[in-house]
């Protein structure tokens, strides 16, 4: 079986008792689904509160004193109406004592930083998804958390009940809201904090809001030109796509995902594709890799914003500053020497280069890409070595933590003997981490290693790229009336920051944030099919964007641009034979998520029809995704030129044989896999960009990426992106 999310229903609220179609059972259970999804919220909201403290934020306008260890309105109400072995006060039935036994989940003191790079924290973070991933129901979830809320670091509290909504099967009904609600202070400024605390004390009866905008000058000036591109670093929907795919694929906590090493080096490139895009878009040079951490690093980044409800402060650091060794003792890590790093990656090159990587048994498995499954790819091994989840490497120890400890001495760069007890940089948070310009330059290093890898693959044959039966006649974007011209702005969007931080108000207290964004566009594509018994059923459907000029204003070879290609779609048709014109919304992307729910959506949304309606079920995995809002690049203001690359290919040769009962995802299936199932695409991730060309095509040489187009299945179309300066609205 497999099931395809679909887009939120378009209901009306449903009143149950006023529905007589339904049957008993069926309203029982939209009621308790219902009650579930506003307990969920009740837990995640104001994370910095204390089990004692029952001051909620006001909903509709009125404040309530809420006892958060008591059943809400609506749960009493079903408790009463169909009870539920469950009492106020008391351990549900057959679960464990109050958790005395979290030694390593407590040992992070709250208020301070909490930090998957960190493997003490990891095994702390483990503990704790372990003893709620016991609970049963969401009525016992509850009461473990209400047992824990007090005891544990804020960030790693949310960051388990998170875990646990999204990983046990029982629960994918519900839903997370942003992250941007629950710790705003890790997505504006302090400044910005302040003045929201200063409007709500001034706000007046009558008023029914507060709020407070941010952007879009951002945290810095222009007077550094890393600053040019502080929108797309800041970007709320970026940072928070980052926080939500490590919560996906987390590390060290036996989560075992379909080719997860592999995805981790390719989302993480992509990424870095897209920032170079629009780094080019205000004159700046592409990323470049920090690979000599003996030298200082130029740029330094002063965050600006808060670790806690208290006002500590992310540490900062200063221009010029030396990677030091790490001799801190607050995280429970020994003494680190960044010869270290330099150790573990001489190890992994060498491993590249002899073809082979060493087990803890001593035995040997071979590095490459031409395999067939079972067996691994080399660059799934290379991923799971890199980013060293002990769970799956062949040997975290001879390898070592590279990504991650690179993370963390880059974040203690400020202090990294604890002298001065300042806290570590936003480096340390996943959430936070890609608004600091050396994360870049750190996965443009971690980046250099898989190309290390990639480049001494053999190049695809004319054979795996050709599709004989299909000629792509002609490419084309559609948008606002214009054809092949893309026109991005600015947008604004409201979250509620009252529900995660205590303005004490009796209203709600917003903050509104500036984003990149582009008007909707269409892509036309139309395919000529053969009318022979060779003719594939579907075909899969390949779309890349990139920049068709360098810095210095020239086109590029296919090696240059090969890193630059931005995955934008990838999706499967069915064909007919003769013409085919296939119109594809930019909104369906394959990448993007395009839904970032708030508190006050989730609690105002309808009940759907169908309790176990796909939608419902994976609506939290296919919360993974790159924003919608950033599928483009910004471009320039007298338009930047670019070039759109379609490929078809035959989805015989491309399917993947799901397990039973697997559900497919079909939201940002690039970026984040499938729910419970392998990932939906048999080709290397990438295809067909992640590997040199062949030095011939049809008896030429291919010196660019244009040169595949003597393929019939292949198309190229150049577009123009200019940014406006001004308003979109949608």
């Amino acid at each position: 079986m497999t099931c395809v999310r679909q887009s939120f229903p378009a209901l009306t609220l449903v009143d149950v008792r006023e529905e007589p179609h339904l049957s008993h059972t069926t309203k029982h259970l939209l009621v308790t689904m219902d009650s579930e999804q506003k307990q969920v919220l009740d837990m995640l909201e104001r994370p910095f509160r204390l089990p004692t403290q029952g001051k909620r934020q006001p909903r509709n306008g009125k404040a309530a004193d809420v006892d958060v260890n008591l059943f809400s309105t609506l749960e009493k109400r079903i408790s009463e109406s169909h009870p539920i072995v469950f009492e106020v006060g008391t351990r549900v039935g057959g679960s464990e004592p109050p958790p005395q036994r979290l030694t390593l989940a407590r040992s992070i003191p709250r208020g301070t930083v909490f930090s998957i790079f960190v493997k003490s924290h990891r095994l702390a973070a483990k503990e704790l998804c372990d003893y709620f991933m016991e609970a049963s129901s969401v009525q016992e979830l509850r009461q473990r958390v209400e047992e824990v809320r007090g005891l544990v670091n804020e960030k790693l509290f949310i960051f388990a009940l998170s875990f646990v909504i999204i990983r046990k099967p029982e629960m994918r009904h519900l839903r997370l809201p942003s992250i941007v609600e629950i710790f705003p202070c890790m997505f504006v400024p302090v400044t910005t904090v302040s003045e929201m605390e200063q409007e709500a004390r001034k706000s007046t009866p009558d008023q029914e809001i507060v709020v407070t905008e941010y952007g879009p000058e951002f945290s810095s000036t222009h007077l550094k030109p890393e600053h040019r591109v502080a929108y797309w670093r800041e970007d709320y929907g970026i940072n928070s796509h980052h926080w939500h795919w490590h919560l996906v694929y987390p590390v060290d906590l036996g989560v075992m995902r379909d080719r997860k090493g592999e995805l981790f080096f390719y989302m993480h490139q992509q990424m870095l594709a897209r920032y170079d895009m629009d780094r080019l878009s205000v004159g700046l040079n592409r990323v470049q890799k920090l690979s000599n951490w003996r030298i200082p690093i130029p740029d330094g980044y002063f965050p600006k914003l808060t670790i806690n409800n208290a006002g500590q402060t992310w540490g900062s650091r200063q221009d010029n500053s030396l990677v030091q060794d790490y001799r801190r003792e607050d995280f429970g890590l020994l003494p680190f020497d960044v010869s270290e790093l330099e150790q573990w990656h001489s190890r992994i090159m060498d491993a590249i280069h002899q073809g082979y990587l060493v087990d803890h048994d001593g035995n040997q498995t071979r590095l490459t890409d031409n395999v067939k499954p079972p067996e691994k790819r080399g660059i799934d091994l290379l991923g799971d070595t890199v980013e060293a989840d002990s769970s799956i490497s062949l040997n975290s120890l001879f390898y070592g933590d590279l990504h991650n400890m690179g993370h963390v001495v880059i974040s203690a760069i400020h202090d990294p003997d604890y002298a001065h007890r300042e806290n570590l940089g936003v480096m340390s948070d996943t959430a936070t981490a890609m608004r600091d310009p050396v994360f870049y330059r750190w996965h443009k290093y971690i980046d250099d290693i898989f190309q290390e890898y990639k480049v001494i693959q053999p190049p695809y044959t004319t054979e795996e790229l050709s599709l004989s039966s299909v000629e792509v006649v002609s490419v084309a974007v559609e948008s606002q009336g214009q054809k092949n011209q893309l026109i991005t702005g600015w947008s604004t969007r409201d979250f509620e920051a009252s529900r995660g931080l205590d303005f004490n108000a009796d209203k709600p207290v917003m903050v509104r944030l500036t984003h990149l964004n582009h008007h909707p566009f269409v892509y036309s594509i139309k395919l000529q099919a053969a009318n022979s018994g060779s003719l594939p059923k579907e075909v899969t459907v390949r779309i890349f964007m990139a920049p068709k000029l360098n810095e210095r204003g020239v086109e590029m070879s296919f090696m240059e641009q090969r890193l630059l290609w931005a995955e934008m779609d990838r999706f499967t048709h069915d064909l007919k034979p003769g013409l085919n014109h296939i119109l594809r919304s930019s909104t369906s992307s394959s990448i993007t998520n395009s839904n970032e729910f708030t508190f006050r959506d989730l609690e105002e949304r309808p009940n759907p029809d169908n309790p176990g309606a796909p939608e419902n079920t994976l609506f939290n995995f296919c919360g993974c995704g790159w924003p919608q809002h950033m599928l483009l690049p910004r471009g320039k203001q007298e338009g930047m030129p670019f070039e759109l690359f379609v490929m078809v290919t035959d989805w015989n040769q491309d399917k993947v044989a799901q397990p039973d009962g697997a559900c497919s995802c079909s939201a940002a299936a690039s970026f984040c896999g499938i729910l419970d199932a392998l990932y939906p695409d048999a080709r290397p991730m990438g295809f067909p960009f992640d590997r040199r060309p062949m030095p011939m095509l049809l008896n030429r040489p291919v010196g660019r990426a244009s040169d595949l187009t003597r393929l019939s299945n292949i198309a190229m179309q150049d577009i123009t992106i200019t940014f406006t300066n001004a308003q979109i609205t949608q």
